[in-house]
């Protein structure tokens, strides 16, 4: 493969020569330069001019769209939305002003941001026969089933906004599922403590109205601390969007295909649901309880190390990232503020999680594989301070990506060149054979 510039007239246009050695045919292929980020060989015309696929499992080099929304360059630990730094956004706006942000391209100005809250504030109540499709799921279920599930069935309450071809309609679908997706999880969490749904309110704002619907009962209506509504606040803006990852890849396969987008982001939640996506947070907490106690951590950093041994570091590292994770650094911050607004500042998990976190960045061997804390190391020691059981962490994580997996279907609805999705394979079963009746096997 060759990579050359060709002028024609005053644009320079760059192509990535192919050559197949077997049947000596050559193929130019245009190269593609992004804003940011590496270059884009177009292999669209690899298959039709020399028969052949790529082969790319994971799709880990892959570029499958083309997007404005989020850039992540893993090797420096930078994270942009619309081309604003995450630490930016953590530390100066809150959520509803990022979800404007990553749906319309641009920071709002005051009359933007107000008609936005506003409107989501109005939205932020679900179809009242909703409360009965809770009833049909046994008391102990995941919340995250609870969630695809009712999700899923929007689609049956709000007809008025699943015809995709029209703009009205998907901006109506859009501003919906921002709005009610706290109510919704709220109540997941409500039913599988047994406790009475609490309906949003009007006059609070979205962290704390989301705080209030899980914690509050009607019999004591208490006040949410506003370091708690910030720190919210904030694990949502950290959460909202990661580029193209999986669960933002299966809203858009499906959204490919003309799904309506309250089927498209349930599709999106059941793919967050992994424990190596949405779940790895949960993960993390799980590593802290069976390490135990700090006297024990370098029994289990050389289990680490060892590569025959199933034990992993869990919160450590990235596919993406190979640097520190530039959301890890905030959420660090927010965990502080939380656990000295609650007292609880010599949490053992969080100790642990401390001098793991100390002594893992002086070993020589995370420091040479770049195993850095992620967002995830946090998350959950931050959530669980919080009051949040550990089955609802990915519950969250699916409220704050809503907004993502929304503005990543929009672009890709509003796309011109965009096609169903249908990935190809490299097939390596049985060649054709003769079929061969029952009597003589």
């Amino acid at each position: 493969m060759n990579d050359t510039s060709k002028t024609a007239g005053a644009a320079a246009t760059q192509t990535l020569t192919v050559t197949d050695n077997v049947t000596g045919k050559t193929l130019e292929l245009p190269v593609r330069q992004g804003t940011e980020g590496p270059r884009v060989a177009d292999i669209r015309r690899l298959y039709s001019d020399l028969g052949m696929f790529t082969y790319d499992p994971g799709f880990t080099a892959t570029g499958s769209c083309e997007s404005k929304i989020t850039y992540i360059d893993g090797d420096e630990g930078v994270l942009l939305h619309r081309g604003y730094a995450i630490e930016d956004l953590a530390e100066h706006s809150d959520f509803l002003e990022v979800c404007f942000l990553l749906l319309y391209g641009h920071l709002p100005d005051r009359a933007e941001k107000e008609d936005f809250e506003q409107t989501i504030t109005m939205h932020t109540m679900v179809h009242e026969q909703m409360r009965t499709f809770f009833s049909g799921f046994r008391r102990d279920a995941h919340p995250m089933a609870i969630m695809v599930g009712v999700v899923g069935a929007m689609s049956a309450f709000y007809h008025d906004s699943t015809d995709i071809d029209d703009p009205y309609q998907r901006m109506v679908a859009s501003h919906r599922l921002i709005a009610k997706m706290p109510t919704i999880a709220a109540m997941a969490y409500k039913y599988s403590i047994g406790q009475p749904f609490m309906y949003p309110r009007n006059d609070l704002r979205y962290a704390e109205n989301f705080l209030h619907m899980t914690f509050n009962v009607p019999c004591a209506d208490l006040r949410v601390s506003p370091v708690l509504a910030r720190a919210m606040d904030r694990i949502f803006i950290l959460h909202a969007d990661h580029e193209q990852n999986a669960s933002t890849s299966t809203v858009r396969l499906a959204g490919s295909s003309g799904a309506n987008p309250f089927a498209c982001i349930a599709a999106g939640i059941a793919s967050l649901w992994g424990p190596a996506h949405g779940g790895a947070n949960e993960a993390v907490l799980n590593m802290l309880r069976e390490i135990g106690s700090k006297d024990r951590i370098p029994e289990f950093l050389k289990r680490a190390r060892d590569k025959d041994d199933p034990f992993r570091l869990m919160g450590f590292g990235h596919r993406v990232y190979k640097n520190y994770d530039p959301r890890a650094a905030v959420l660090k911050d927010s965990t502080d503020s939380v656990l000295d607004e609650l007292g609880v500042r010599n949490e053992p998990l969080l100790e642990l999680a401390l001098e793991l976190e100390r002594i893992a960045r002086e070993d020589e061997y995370f420091q040479k594989r770049k195993l850095f804390p992620n967002v995830d190391f946090y998350s959950g020691i931050l959530l669980q301070a919080m009051g949040f059981p550990t089955s609802m962490f990915t519950v969250l994580f699916a409220l704050a990506r809503t907004v993502g997996w929304i503005a990543q279907w929009k672009e890709m609805i509003e796309d011109p060149v965009q096609k169903i999705g249908r990935p190809r394979q490299l097939y390596t079963g049985e060649a054709r054979r003769p079929f061969v009746p029952l009597g003589a096997r």
